[in-house]
């Protein structure tokens, strides 16, 4: 005779944006996936398991099971995994939270958002083209270039420079204790201690 196990259903998803691949990693657009492997080393979890385009896990925060994203397609595709899982779990929007890197923050800052624009992030933009806007926002200042002439993508895929290590090195720690916070706490308590 077979049982099958009760599982509680996945209350949330958080995508941490980045690009897989070894070049990329330690990079200024991959702050999300280091936060990933933060946040999934304080849960005991393993993003390991591929499904929905993306490395998977799920973890369990106060009684709610999350499902832990990091998407494999690149960057200009993240909204793929993100609605392959929101139509899997029949999530709304709302149950969404998003980490990404910030050019328009300065190096390690952090900010909280309910929902807004892609600010020029193209993982952002697809996520909203495909999915909606109205996900929950954690974004980890990187900084922006040196200068007005430097390329935005050269920027953001350079790697992190030892001056700023420590400072994104804090902030991603922040960063996966606001995801805990807004999960467990409500979003706006999260805003209101990280912002």
């Amino acid at each position: 005779m077979f049982f099958r196990r009760n599982i509680e259903p996945i209350e949330w998803i958080v995508v941490f944006l980045g690009n897989p691949g070894v070049q990329y990693e330690n990079t200024r657009h991959n702050v999300g996936f280091i936060t990933a492997d933060i946040f999934a080393k304080e849960t005991g979890a393993k993003i390991n398991r591929a499904k929905f385009n993306a490395l998977t896990a799920t973890a369990t925060l106060a009684g709610k099971q999350v499902l832990l994203v990091k998407p494999q397609t690149y960057m200009n595709l993240s909204g793929n995994a993100a609605r392959q899982a929101m139509r899997f779990y029949k999530l709304p929007i709302e149950n969404v939270i998003v980490v990404s890197d910030e050019t328009a923050l300065p190096v390690g800052k952090i900010r909280i958002r309910r929902s807004g624009s892609s600010g020029g992030h193209n993982g952002l933009r697809d996520i909203i083209v495909k999915c909606g806007e109205d996900f929950i926002r954690v974004r980890i200042g990187v900084g922006a270039p040196p200068h007005e002439d430097y390329d935005m993508a050269d920027w953001v895929l350079s790697k992190i420079t030892s001056d700023d290590t420590a400072l994104i090195n804090d902030a991603v720690i922040k960063a996966a204790a606001a995801v805990e916070t807004i999960i467990t706490s409500g979003v706006d308590n999260a805003i209101n201690k990280y912002n």
